[in-house]
């Protein structure tokens, strides 16, 4: 499997970096894998005390790895995407380490989940979001679990059915991003270097206080969510909708 994560280690300093850039970072089942393993080896490591989870080229995510399907089975395919997906943000919230995001780019669909996980996201200025799926024809289904406990009511009530693209400042009023900077690499450097002065205790039970109410949640509704996932992107619509964004063209229901 070849890498398309990378992993240094900066002092107490754990930095993963999806590094995919020929399909935007989408969310293969070889980049899932391999933030899996980085966020195991930084947790196994005594003297790592954050992890920064960043990107290389002009987008962070661009959430699911539609043109992964080929030769697959849909149905197959979907239930282990679907699950796939689960597990990671749920590896995020219990990661004992605090995970900072660094976006200096454009997140799409389920990349949205990846941010909604980690406790802090910091936001180049020229970033841009959307929630794109309604748009090929699924939902934010099982991103919604670590999206709705950031993001407002109102808002998530309008990019969940919009798809609308929406800038870093509008994500830090809403609470998906924590702080938008001019140089994300400086703030995020800024905010390791205070975390890495917390004990590994100290880190691993405050970060528990604020995640326990999210996983409570998402512990009793990921399995339904990731089933309606999966039956989502085997529908007639989905299909149609995401050979529409392969070929380039609108969906059959847009006039």
């Amino acid at each position: 499997m070849s890498a398309v994560v990378t992993y240094d280690r900066d002092g107490a300093v754990a930095r993963l970096t999806l590094d995919s850039p020929h399909n935007r970072n989408a969310l293969s089942a070889a980049l899932v894998a391999q933030v899996h393993e980085g966020l195991e080896r930084a947790a196994a490591d005594p003297d790592i005390r954050v992890v920064v989870l960043g990107h290389t080229g002009g987008t962070f995510c661009a959430g699911a790895d539609l043109a992964e399907a080929a030769g697959r089975d849909p149905s197959e395919l979907a239930v282990d995407r679907a699950r796939e997906m689960t597990q990671l943000l749920r590896r995020i919230l219990t990661c004992p380490l605090p995970v900072i995001a660094a976006v200096d780019g454009h997140v799409r669909a389920g990349g949205l989940g990846l941010i909604g996980a980690c406790d802090i996201v910091v936001a180049g200025t020229a970033s841009t979001f959307a929630l794109t799926e309604a748009r090929i024809g699924v939902a934010p289904s099982i991103i919604s679990l670590t999206l709705l406990p950031k993001m407002t009511a109102r808002a998530a009530g309008r990019y969940f059915v919009t798809g609308e693209k929406f800038g870093a400042a509008e994500a830090a009023q809403m609470g998906l991003v924590t702080l938008a900077a001019a140089d994300v690499a400086a703030a995020v450097d800024d905010l390791a270097a205070a975390i890495a002065q917390g004990s590994p205790q100290g880190l691993a039970e405050s970060k528990a206080l604020t995640t326990a109410a999210i996983l409570d949640e998402f512990d009793r509704r990921a399995e339904a969510l990731t089933q309606r996932s999966a039956e989502l992107f085997v529908s007639d619509e989905a299909r149609e909708g995401i050979l529409a964004f392969l070929e380039k063209r609108k969906p059959r229901w847009v006039g």
